[in-house]
């Protein structure tokens, strides 16, 4: 499997668990029944997470009226480390204990200003499920030792542009829905 180190091809940022592998598990069905996630257009208001603020359940509630469920805890880590990880979480992607990934690749890191870091993102498909969210989280830190402060970011902030200098714009604290 190519590392993300290696991928310096202009315009390619990232590289997904897609990309390199066949496997049906990566951001499959079965992952629904598996880990007891509802589907997107299954999930009600009943099922959106307490908010901290006015804010965060404003965006919860237009993600749950576009579908946008999908989020992603963010690893950050020197560029080995992310090379070290990466063919570990395309196989966990694949054996269907996370939904997909992705990795950030050479030319991202040096084309895209907003990153200090080398960053691997570990999806989820639905972020109104909390106990999923929570178990991925565990395991990235059981499994692989990820001892430092984690990001979780829905796919509907980084659409609305939701990053680190813009978050007071939307009313929140942090980029992300879940910090831990």
């Amino acid at each position: 499997m190519r590392s993300p180190l290696e991928i310096v091809d202009e315009e390619t940022y990232w590289i997904r668990s897609r990309d390199v592998s066949d496997s049906p598990a990566i951001g499959g069905d079965d992952y629904f029944s598996e880990h007891d996630v509802s589907r997107p257009s299954e999930v009600t208001t009943d099922d959106l997470p307490p908010a901290e603020s006015d804010a965060v359940a404003a965006i919860d509630r237009e993600a749950l009226e576009r579908e946008k469920t999908i989020g992603k805890w963010q690893v950050t880590g020197s560029g080995e480390r992310i090379a070290e990880l990466w063919p570990e979480f395309v196989a966990d992607a694949e054996d269907g204990i996370i939904w997909a990934t992705k990795a950030m690749t050479t030319y991202g890191y040096e084309h895209l200003e907003m990153y200090d870091d080398y960053l691997l993102t570990v999806y989820t498909p639905n972020y109104f499920a909390k106990h999923d969210v929570d178990r991925v989280r565990a395991y990235l830190r059981e499994e692989y030792g990820i001892t430092h402060e984690l990001y979780y970011k829905p796919d509907i902030y980084t659409s609305k542009g939701i990053v680190a200098e813009s978050a007071a714009e939307f009313g929140l604290s942090v980029p992300a829905r879940y910090v831990a």
